[in-house]
């Protein structure tokens, strides 16, 4: 069970929730989950192994979206069970939380349902931690209304995710100003490196992005004060069956976590 309150360590390390963006097979994920889980156990980063079962926004109808609820939970399950890692997932109804809740550690609810009260309310009663992601359309003062969401549904656990602001029609950007606000919500603060460089809505259908500005985002963030860092990253990004195109690759994990961790070190001394 995680320690919730550990999740804000002022003079400690930032904490990480990472993986691919979704479920494609039990051999991505765990190539991923090991990898990850080994990095940040050498350099004392707390870890959160995250993947979607389903991905439910897509820009075309053909787009992937999962293996099937059931066989990607039970992945899910085994990358728990095995590799002893608390789990991120996201759900998109009501009805999914609870479970969604059999396996996942924390909640996650989509940036653009996070203004979903039935949605927040039915996380919040799993009793799991709800991270909710910053819809791209809001201030982030706006959070606080989504915050008490969960909390007056009884559950205290909640945290945010910043995940860049709608900038024009094709674009988004980090205001790393918003840190400060949400954090006035008594809860962690997460920025989420990767799809903060997505640019949605493109022509082809397909979500385009800056993965070659990943590290210049995580670094901001982490100097900005964030309690944790958020990213998806996969083996081969060209190749992954979704948001490839702002992605992290594999290998470039313990390097990018590295620089960043000396970072965290010199803002808290």
């Amino acid at each position: 069970m995680i320690d919730y309150t550990s999740l804000i360590q002022p003079h400690g390390n930032f904490f990480l929730i990472a993986g691919p963006c979704v479920v494609e097979n039990r051999d991505i994920t765990f190539t991923v989950a090991e990898h990850a889980a080994e990095v940040c156990r050498r350099l004392d980063i707390p870890y959160f192994f995250k993947a979607s079962y389903r991905k439910a926004n897509r820009s075309s109808l053909h787009s992937f979206t999962g293996i099937g609820d059931e066989a990607a939970l039970k992945i899910l399950a085994e990358v728990k069970a095995e590799l002893g890692l608390p789990i991120v997932t996201d759900i998109h109804t009501e009805e999914e939380a609870a479970m969604a809740a059999e396996v996942a550690d924390i909640i996650q609810i989509p940036a653009f349902l996070c203004r979903q009260t039935t949605l927040l309310v039915a996380a919040a009663q799993t009793g799991k931690i709800v991270n909710i992601k910053k819809g791209q359309f809001l201030s982030p003062e706006a959070m606080r209304f989504a915050v008490e969401k969960v909390r007056e549904a009884g559950n205290p656990q909640v945290m945010l995710t910043e995940r860049g602001t709608t900038f024009g029609y094709q674009d988004l950007v980090v205001d790393f100003r918003g840190v400060k606000a949400m954090q006035e919500n008594r809860c962690p603060v997460v920025l989420d490196c990767t799809h903060s460089l997505q640019q949605p809505n493109q022509p082809a259908g397909v979500t385009g992005g800056h993965p070659e500005l990943i590290e210049t985002i995580a670094r901001a963030g982490v100097a900005t004060g964030f309690d944790g860092l958020f990213l998806e990253t996969h083996p081969d990004p060209k190749k992954a069956l979704s948001d490839g195109a702002n992605m992290l690759p594999l290998n470039e994990l313990e390097a990018l976590l590295t620089g960043l961790v000396k970072i965290r070190k010199a803002i808290v001394l």
